[in-house]
């Protein structure tokens, strides 16, 4: 009788708390207009450390390998500075010109697209006159589509480039914070495992482990490969004369960094600017993106990135889709991520309910 009382109170625990969770969940979605500005301030500010968080992980192991090799820390740790800033800086001051009187002249000449596309649906349109009134209509549609979707595109391009300006002061602190993110590595992962609580402390040595092997070899290998692609876009973009190359090559090795899905985002505008020039354009664009694609699938992916995760493609895909669908191009990024990430909790989560 005490027994069925306890689940019954507990019960009712349970599912008051669920309304309670609940409740304050509504509050905060109606107040939110309220303190939006602030959670903003609070992202950008963050995101500075997030960056650097993520480029001190990519970076440490290298630290650590060469660490090993007898070479003291803060030696391994200036190398390694030193070659990765000093790279990236290198490359874009060689290159930020080129990609920036490129990227002037694409967004000049954008309304020049859009007049070819709706000549050509105009002309579409007059051909298929003997066609009836509803196709018509949906042509009527696909041609403001086309006219809304320059338009927007010129103002939405404009915006963020001015808005690119905001954030150069706080990009600037992201190499002070790598090295000291660096430098103290090891005093970060111990003051994270002093917060854990000690039941739960080798549990989540063993569980970090297995995230840092699936996910670490992942993302470093995937990065590279983006970078390979990225590269031979842009020479063989060049080779062939196509206008741009600089800026659709890297829009390509970008959106490589998505399975299945990314080569296909990045090769559409090299794809569609091709079509304003001529036949022979389109013919070269489409045998550059199969052949970087062709050498990605089955030279660079397999022995740079490998099969590290160990997901099955279908759900990778599900993933890809699920991402896309609840955060648009950033959901599509961290979608594998984060499922590499939930399959090892889970993996975890079941070996320790088995244990007990």
């Amino acid at each position: 009788m005490k027994a069925n009382k306890d689940q019954i109170v507990l019960w009712i625990y349970r599912t008051v708390l669920i309304l309670l969770i609940l409740l304050i969940f509504f509050l905060l979605m109606k107040l939110f207009p309220f303190y939006e500005g602030f959670i903003h301030l609070i992202i950008k500010l963050l995101i500075p450390f997030v960056i650097s968080m993520f480029i001190a992980y990519l970076l440490h192991p290298i630290v650590e390998q060469l660490h090993e090799q007898y070479m003291p820390r803060w030696l391994a740790i200036s190398l390694i500075y030193l070659l990765f800033f000093g790279g990236v800086g290198y490359a874009i001051f060689k290159m930020y010109p080129i990609f920036l009187k490129q990227w002037k002249d694409l967004l000049s000449n954008v309304p020049q697209f859009v007049d070819t596309y709706r000549k050509w649906i105009n002309d579409i349109y007059e051909s298929t006159s003997y066609l009836p009134e509803a196709i018509h209509d949906r042509m009527d549609t696909l041609l403001y589509n086309v006219e809304k979707l320059g338009d927007g595109l010129v103002a939405s391009i404009g915006d963020h480039v001015l808005s690119m300006v905001d954030w150069l002061l706080l990009v600037a602190v992201i190499p002070v914070l790598v090295f000291y993110m660096l430098k103290d590595y090891p005093l970060m992962k111990q003051a994270i495992w002093q917060w854990t609580p000690h039941a739960f402390r080798e549990e989540g040595k063993q569980m970090v482990e297995d995230i840092d092997k699936s996910l670490g070899g992942y993302i470093r290998g995937q990065l590279l490969v983006c970078l390979f692609v990225g590269v031979i876009s842009i020479l063989a973009l060049w080779l062939i004369g196509m206008k741009y190359s600089l800026v659709l090559g890297a829009l390509m090795g970008i959106t490589n960094v998505i399975p299945y899905f990314g080569p296909i985002i990045g090769a559409i505008p090299a794809i569609i600017i091709a079509v304003t020039v001529n036949t022979n354009m389109i013919f070269f664009v489409l045998l550059i993106v199969f052949m970087v694609q062709l050498i990605e699938s089955n030279l660079l992916a397999p022995y740079i990135v490998g099969k590290s995760l160990h997901i099955h493609p279908l759900l990778i895909i599900l993933a890809l889709l699920i991402g896309g669908e609840l955060a648009g191009i950033l959901g599509l990024v961290i979608a594998v991520p984060t499922l590499t990430i939930l399959r090892v909790i889970f993996h975890h989560i079941r070996l320790w309910r088995y244990s007990d």
